[in-house]
């Protein structure tokens, strides 16, 4: 028997493309919750006490599903996680420390990805812990050395961060 992959993700896509991004998070977090009543179909009856995050190991100890689609409900997970950084990021008022929260899901399982990357960056930036925003945003800039809102996020935190030093310098003395 086949199974489809929620829906939301691409809804989400549309709504972002469409600047309506408090409906796309909506949407985003929609697909996540069909993500886990799929675990908990495919077998795992207590998949409700768990978190988002927890829920692809869930996933992998499934017999039902084929390891492609278990790297599709994967994909479709961390689609969701980047995807909702994305839009709180063009929210009036932006959660960073959830921005952070989301990114970090997203690295834990794909160290590489340049948006969670630079989106981490951008949020540690704004939660002022420079030198962890320089690490992500120095990682980012490994793969794309061309990205302009890297680069100019990257002056701006080592701007910061030479500022701060001053200032503690200062209050040695």
């Amino acid at each position: 028997q086949r199974r489809r992959l929620p829906e939301a993700p691409c809804q989400g896509t549309q709504c972002y493309k469409d600047k309506k991004y408090r409906e796309a998070i909506g949407k985003y977090h929609r697909a996540l919750l069909e993500i886990k009543g799929l675990c908990r179909v495919l077998g795992d009856p207590d998949t409700s006490s768990k978190s988002p995050s927890s829920l692809l190991p869930t996933i992998s100890k499934s017999t039902t599903l084929t390891d492609e689609q278990k790297g599709a409900m994967e994909n479709a997970e961390l689609e969701c996680y980047n995807s909702l950084a994305a839009c709180l990021l063009q929210m009036e008022l932006v959660n960073y420390e959830r921005v952070k929260e989301y990114c970090l899901k997203v690295l834990h399982k794909e160290g590489k990805n340049f948006k969670a990357l630079y989106r981490s960056g951008v949020a540690y930036y704004h939660l002022g812990d420079f030198q962890k925003a320089l690490h992500y945003l120095k990682e980012s800039h490994k793969q794309e050395p061309s990205d302009t809102n890297v680069i100019r996020y990257i002056q701006l935190t080592e701007m910061k961060i030479r500022r701060n030093a001053q200032r503690e310098k200062k209050e040695a003395t």
